[in-house]
């Protein structure tokens, strides 16, 4: 890793499992920083809709994942977690097989709120769908659902 630049920690959240969705959906995380975060999905047959080109859900969860992680590695160096507030996903062009790769940047970091913008594009490199989330960073002690937020995996 070069001076400044952030640590990439993809290969360890891979390791690690992050959750449930993640691992049944088959996303693996290619860059994970501050910065940045990349993904790329096999599109099987999980993926789909009764029409057979993947479930917008897919890609609404992809943009909410990524876009998730990288706020979370911003707010954990100062004890926060991070939930999503919103989610606003774009379907544009069609996709029933191949691979897809996903990029997500913050657009702003602020204290108590991050916007995160994603795209998805097929293997051709053509844009499938694109999305923004609003993330809150919780306190440290924040309860969320009736418990205290979860912190990231060891």
């Amino acid at each position: 890793m070069a001076d400044g630049e952030p640590e990439d920690v993809a290969a360890a959240l891979n390791a690690a499992g992050l959750d449930g969705w993640i691992t049944a959906m088959g996303l693996r995380l290619i860059r994970a920083t501050r910065d940045e975060v990349e993904a790329e999905l096999t599109i099987g047959p999980q993926h789909r809709q009764a029409y057979g080109i993947v479930h917008g859900g897919v890609h609404a969860g992809i943009v909410e994942t990524l876009a998730s992680i990288g706020a979370a590695l911003h707010a954990l160096p100062e004890g926060r977690s991070v939930v999503g507030l919103e989610n606003h996903t774009s379907f544009l062009r069609a996709v029933r097989s191949g691979r897809l790769r996903a990029s997500a940047r913050p657009l702003d970091r602020g204290r108590r709120t991050q916007v995160w913008e994603c795209s998805i594009h097929d293997d051709e490199g053509r844009l499938c769908a694109s999305g923004r989330v609003r993330l809150l960073a919780l306190e440290p002690d924040a309860v969320l659902a009736g418990q205290r937020a979860a912190g990231p995996p060891a």
